[in-house]
């Protein structure tokens, strides 16, 4: 008889945002232990997923058995015999995020990382699911299976989200692969009416990008919730879980953006999922595990994400150079990237990233945005010899992903030497030293320039925020105007030349010209006063364009960029 743990999802209790779990297995050893992950792979930071775990119990042969937390997420128990076990608790599921659970009277969606132990010395044995739902709910989980889903071991299972509801899905086919698209959600102005060509457009040229059918199969689930507000994805082997705003939707650039997203997490199947960094080969849920690898993991994808439309025909050459400079622009502007490089911003992505604040962008920078600035360097080197970014990816999936094995910087460097070992020098410099990127020179180097783009707001150095109807401020950049009024994070703003001040955009209109201009704040309840001077104009945002001046050769190394693959 095989072993196998079987885990059992209760869901008919909708409308108290709960779930029961109940866990059977046969114990090897009369000692047993187990844990709840306290991170979700995909978001390097600790979420605590016990905070939401109560009534957890053990049984045997119907006796109740004794328990001992033995840590915040840990469990142990010491049985008198080696017969069949149930462990059972409930799930306050009320957080709707991609990494976490949410359920309600309409819909469930759950992350497993955040409700499933780990049996120590189970996780490699198979695990089956089976669910108990509302009368009229379907499940979607991307694992093999009828009634009873399968999984090949605790990764497997954990790595499955599991949707249900009313709602149905949509088939598309990707390089003769059957996936299914899960759209929940009822924007006001309907879903877009080409959505499941434009995702499969998008997913098989993501394909085209990796010389690959996708690893996924048949199996491949791709879940988008339309919401009010929300942007975030989560990548899983076989499906991804996105979250994105109606709002935005109705933007002018907002349906490339939704596009974009969906091809970051299918690009995820190969770059992330099943080609890691060596820390995550596997994956150790009990504690934060630092790599200077995230780079690669993100900022590569991000990098080629934009990408993807175009390869789809359904973006041109402009557009790209216009979210190339979307993308870029964040860097230029903030002065984080002078203090943090790229692989601290990598390594300290548990403490920094996912905590940031405004404030944040004076100190440290995304490996995301300056991961997808490498990215482009590289790629633009790599052109120059011939070869592409592209290529060095293949050739990574082909050593390390198909096999299963964790790569390091010395394999990245390894894959870009084989092509460029002048480049592949260079890399340990681009990522250890801040603001070491010749990202300029080498966007020059494509007969291209930078150009500034400025808002119609002078410089103050402020970022505010309103908050329970107060106007806070919450960023105040260095040697910035507010920085030598002495204004700090936390100041409350209530009058500006002598007049109130009750919302973030009143602070432009009250502020016209170069004179001083009186303000009164709050700081720990106490009044003060101060003077603050505008400065020029701010930058609103840089753009890439065409640089009539570069030399006429410059124009074949572009149109070879351009081809992306």
């Amino acid at each position: 008889m095989v072993e196998v743990v079987d885990v059992h999802l209760d869901l008919c209790d909708k409308a108290s945002q709960t779930f029961k779990v109940s866990l059977k297995w046969k114990p090897r050893t009369h000692r047993q232990s187990w844990s709840l992950p306290i991170w979700t792979p995909g978001s390097y930071t600790i979420r605590d997923h016990v905070q939401h775990l109560h009534s957890l119990s053990l049984s045997q042969a119907s006796n109740d058995c004794q328990v001992q937390r033995i840590g915040p997420s840990g469990w142990k128990a010491d049985l008198d015999t080696l017969d069949l076990v149930t462990l059972c608790y409930v799930i306050e599921a009320r957080q709707l995020t991609v990494r976490t659970c949410y359920l309600d009277p309409e819909f469930a969606s759950l992350c497993l990382a955040a409700a499933v132990m780990e049996i120590d010395g189970q996780r490699w044995t198979p695990h089956c699911l089976t669910l108990d739902l509302p009368v009229g709910w379907n499940a979607y989980v991307p694992l093999a299976g009828e009634e009873t889903l399968w999984a090949k071991d605790f990764d497997h299972l954990v790595d499955a989200p599991v949707h249900a509801g009313c709602f149905v899905s949509q088939p598309f086919v990707v390089k003769k692969n059957s996936h299914q698209l899960l759209c929940i959600g009822d924007p006001p102005m309907g879903w877009p009416a080409n959505l499941v060509n434009d995702v499969s457009a998008v997913c098989k040229a993501t394909c085209c990008l990796m010389d690959e059918h996708p690893p996924a199969g048949d199996l491949y689930q791709l879940v988008i919730h339309m919401l009010e507000t929300g942007y975030g994805g989560l990548e899983h082997d076989y499906g991804a879980v996105l979250h994105y705003s109606w709002r935005a939707l109705t933007e002018p650039d907002g349906y490339r953006k939704l596009l974009q997203l969906i091809g970051h997490e299918y690009l995820h199947q190969w770059n992330v999922r099943r080609l890691r960094p060596r820390e995550y080969r596997p994956y150790d849920y009990s504690q934060a595990v630092i790599s200077d690898g995230l780079w690669f993991a993100e900022g590569i994808t991000s990098y080629l994400d934009l990408t993807l439309p175009f390869l789809a025909g359904l973006s041109d050459r402009s557009t790209l150079l216009k979210d190339l400079s979307l993308e870029f622009s964040p860097l230029l502007i903030n002065p984080g990237r002078q203090l943090q490089s790229l692989a601290d911003s990598s390594r300290e992505a548990w403490v920094k990233l996912y905590k940031a604040t405004p404030a944040s962008a004076d100190s440290q920078v995304s490996y995301y945005k300056l991961g997808a600035a490498m990215a482009f360097c590289l790629d633009v080197r790599l052109r120059q010899q011939n070869s592409s970014l592209t290529q060095v990816l293949r050739d990574l999936w082909r050593k390390f992903g198909r096999s299963h094995r964790g790569y390091s910087r010395l394999d990245i460097k390894a894959a870009i030497a084989k092509f460029d070992p002048n480049t592949a020098n260079e890399v340990d410099a681009w990522l250890d030293q801040p603001d070491s990127l010749p990202l300029t020179s080498i966007v020059k180097d494509l007969g291209l320039r930078f150009e500034e783009r400025y808002s119609n707001k002078r410089e103050t150095g402020l970022t505010l925020v309103e908050r329970e109807g107060l106007v806070l401020v919450s960023r105040v950049s260095p040697s910035s105007p507010a920085h030598n009024a002495g204004l700090v994070v936390g100041d409350e703003l209530l009058a500006v030349g002598g007049f109130r001040l009750r919302k973030v955009d009143d602070l432009c209109k009250l502020i016209s010209n170069e004179e001083p201009v009186s303000i009164i704040y709050s700081r720990r309840g106490r009044l003060s006063e101060t003077e603050l001077s505008s400065g020029l104009p701010q930058v609103d945002h840089w753009e890439i364009i065409i640089d009539s001046e570069a030399p006429s050769e410059l124009s074949n190394l572009r149109d070879q960029w351009f081809q992306i693959i």
